[in-house]
């Protein structure tokens, strides 16, 4: 895992060197467009900033760094778009916050990645000025609705506020860790993942069928129920699924690797509800890794 959240950290900080570099205009623009579009590319993003009412379609690479962003409608990554929004301070204004607030759905389409939320230690923000040394920021992003991806590419989300479900449903960049030649990941050197780390879901947690590097679930407080199903992952340290606190149930099944510690040195998740498959009570993985002490994957709370 933490092979994984480093590479992360590295990521989003060059990608905040070339947004920054994108400036007032691209801002501009993003906000006034007449058909609520953000676009840019790798090396010219646009910046998404304002309050918009209707839907917001993201195409090509944008990123939240210019203030709040306020959507009263869904927002929407076309295939294969990028939407960066790992940033706590205004980088276009020079002072100031930035955030992410979206009154109905995110929707994450074909090959599209979401990167949305950052905090200290596993994802620090993208312009923390102390991220070499863990950082000190959190991100600031709501999202009234759901978090639905499909086929999408990569979906990193890190200590965000959702009111209702989050499902990735497919996608992944195929069961390899290499980096790829094209796109946001291989533009960064960076393999392809996904991961939810640290957030508030008020519906449930679904992840089933990623085809990726690595992905993980860890420490979210979902009120549903988490369920991950037919995920392969390159990665012999991937589907670590720990720490949760679930107010439902919590399944996982047919997973590759099945649900582990790894290296993660993490705690067994806390479920009101039912265990089954690899998540249930009495299956017990080493902590960490390969020789660790058996520690329950989760317990009864």
């Amino acid at each position: 895992m933490w092979k994984m959240i480093r590479l992360a950290s590295v990521a989003s900080l060059v990608l905040a060197i070339v947004v920054m570099g994108a400036g007032a205009a691209a801002a501009a623009e993003a906000h006034h467009g007449q058909h609520n579009t953000c676009t840019g590319t790798l090396t010219a993003p646009g910046v998404l900033a304002g309050t918009f009412h209707g839907n917001v379609v993201v195409t090509g690479v944008c990123a939240v760094n210019g203030g709040a962003a306020v959507i009263q409608g869904n927002l929407i990554l076309a295939p294969g778009s990028v939407l960066n929004a790992t940033f706590a301070l205004n980088d276009v204004a020079g002072t100031g916050t930035s955030s992410l607030t979206v009154r109905g759905n995110v929707q994450v389409q074909n090959g599209a990645t979401l990167a949305m939320g950052c905090e200290p230690n596993f994802s620090p923000c993208s312009d923390d000025p102390h991220a070499s040394s863990g950082g000190t920021l959190t991100g600031q992003n709501r999202v009234t609705g759901a978090v639905q991806a499909s086929q999408a590419l990569g979906v990193l989300l890190h200590a965000s506020k959702i009111r209702g479900n989050v499902t990735l449903r497919g996608g992944g960049g195929g069961v390899t860790c290499a980096i790829p030649s094209g796109g946001i990941f291989g533009f960064l050197g960076s393999p392809v993942f996904s991961d939810a780390e640290d957030n508030s879901i008020g519906g449930s947690l679904t992840i089933a069928q990623l085809q990726t590097c690595w992905m993980g679930a860890l420490r979210n407080h979902v009120q549903g129920n988490v369920f991950t199903a037919h995920n392969t992952m390159a990665d012999p340290d991937a589907n670590e699924v720990l720490a949760n606190h679930v107010g439902g149930n919590i399944a996982c099944f047919n997973n590759s690797p099945a649900t582990q510690y790894g290296d993660s040195m993490s705690s067994p998740n806390r479920v009101r509800g039912q265990a089954s498959g690899e998540c249930s009570f009495n299956v017990r993985k080493p902590n960490p890794a390969p020789s660790g002490p058996l520690t329950p994957i989760s317990v009864k709370v």
